[in-house]
């Protein structure tokens, strides 16, 4: 579901212009969009009053940010400040109601919010199955493990100093 028409016209080129930061975000709202997981959030989160922004759009590009480096709820304006590339996203104040909104309705909201969760994992599963005629193997050492779902971290060890009291640089 793309409620938002956002991603129709968009075109990754290397050419140098029209460039933008963050554009990794790009990708992984479309990929809640096209799971199903944002169309989803916004059934399980719809409401009677007339709302400017979708509250499912809103938790999608919550969840796009945390996965882009916010930490804080304040670090979601910077999805805010890529419109060029995502078009309307919810202010830090929305992103805020919308948490509590979420809140104020305690299990049941939890529970159809992780209904739509699942069923956008299915919609995931079923596609990579679809076409690959099977979820792959992992490639373990000298052998592929089949039935065996992997997710692998990396990470990189980055030195930095702080001028704060106290504070050690552990890279030396």
């Amino acid at each position: 579901m793309n409620t938002t028409g956002w991603l129709k016209g968009l075109e990754v080129t290397t050419g140098g212009t029209g460039i933008v930061s963050h554009a990794g975000v790009a990708l992984l709202r479309a990929l809640a969009d096209r799971t199903g997981l944002t169309g989803g959030l916004s059934r399980a989160l719809a409401s009677d009053r007339l709302l400017v922004h979708d509250r499912g759009r809103v938790l999608a590009d919550l969840a796009c940010a945390i996965a882009d480096g916010g930490e804080v709820i304040s670090d979601f304006r910077v999805m805010a400040d890529q419109g060029g590339l995502l078009g309307p996203v919810a202010s830090v104040p929305t992103c805020w109601r919308a948490l509590d909104e979420i809140a104020a309705g305690g299990q049941r909201v939890a529970g159809r919010i992780a209904g739509a969760v699942n069923a956008a994992r299915r919609s995931g599963w079923a596609g990579i199955e679809a076409r690959h005629g099977a979820i792959p193997g992992i490639a373990i050492a000298d052998k592929t493990l089949a039935g065996v779902i992997c997710l692998r971290l990396d990470a990189t060890v980055v030195g930095c100093h702080s001028d704060k009291e106290g504070a050690t640089d552990r890279s030396a």
